[in-house]
């Protein structure tokens, strides 16, 4: 969640400093009067003059070098905005019902659901379940957080054989991959007398 919120963050950062700056650029061009500092002096002013922009002709490499850079720059910053924009979640699964329909079951319920089966299981005290993949072919990550004197590899294999299980066989989904991460709830150590 944080990653996401930073990448949202810059993202509006960067589009704010290139809307002031474009419409800065379009306002003196317009006719509007510059202040002392600013790069252009007026609406006639190209942004780069012919001493710049001949400046390095006789280098064979410069301006492939500026348009590779730009180039890759402009990639980076597609590729930032498809990830940042991509949906993280699965909204709706695809059940096949077996008359030759298919049926639409919500994602956000299929991880509650889990979740709230994984919190019933003794020695779970906070479960967090994320579907991803397509939806006919569903994955899930999942967050389990236990009690302190529960062995993890029995809520490992209760959660996959009874909740998980469930789940699976309730959606009618031909399987469910699932990637658990298993940390422990903080205690205080215990007072030995």
């Amino acid at each position: 969640m944080r990653r996401a919120g930073l990448h949202r963050v810059l993202l509006a950062l960067v589009g704010l400093l290139l809307f002031v700056l474009g419409g800065s650029v379009l306002a003196v061009g317009l006719g509007a009067a510059p202040p002392s500092w600013w790069v252009h002096t007026g609406p006639h002013d190209v942004l780069l003059t012919r001493a710049e922009r001949t400046h390095w002709r006789g280098t064979g490499w410069w301006w492939p070098a500026v348009l590779a850079t730009l180039a890759v720059l402009v990639l980076l910053a597609l590729w930032w905005l498809t990830t940042v924009l991509r949906r993280r979640r699965l909204s709706e699964i695809l059940i096949d019902t077996g008359d030759g329909e298919s049926a639409v079951l919500r994602g956000r319920a299929l991880e509650s659901a889990l979740a709230q089966a994984a919190v019933r299981q003794q020695g779970v005290a906070h479960a967090e379940i994320v579907l991803r993949g397509r939806r006919t072919k569903p994955t899930a990550r999942i967050w389990l957080q236990l009690e302190p004197h529960v062995d993890p590899s029995t809520a490992l294999n209760d959660f996959t054989t009874q909740a998980l299980t469930d789940a699976r066989e309730s959606a009618r989904l031909p399987s469910l991959p699932v990637e658990i991460r298993l940390r422990a709830v903080k205690h205080h150590a215990e007072r030995v007398s």
